[in-house]
């Protein structure tokens, strides 16, 4: 019996993996943050997400991806690449006096 639990829970893990559309608990699993948090975003609207009939909510999980994966930090090696590239053209720095 614990093993058939187990083996479904997996199945129905795995599958938001493929889906287009997940439900809310998809959605928590899928961005791996707290149901509070995630809801929290949602009823401030700094997340996107669709309520087809008012009640149930639902997120394209191409736009969540899109939506987690904003705001990029750039590591130090392209940081550094980015200052020698600009030093290289011989861009000054422009300092008021």
């Amino acid at each position: 019996m614990k093993n058939e639990m187990k083996n479904s829970v997996q199945t129905v893990s795995a599958s938001f993996w493929t889906k287009n559309v997940l439900t809310f608990d998809e959605a928590v699993e899928y961005s791996g943050y707290s149901r509070s948090y995630l809801y929290k975003l949602t009823s401030a609207k700094k997340i996107p997400f669709y309520k087809p009939q008012g009640k149930l909510v639902f997120f394209l999980r191409s736009e969540l991806e899109s939506w987690l994966l904003q705001n990029r930090s750039k590591p130090e090696s392209e940081i550094e690449q980015e200052a020698s590239a600009y030093v290289s053209a011989g861009r000054r720095p422009n300092f008021k006096k």
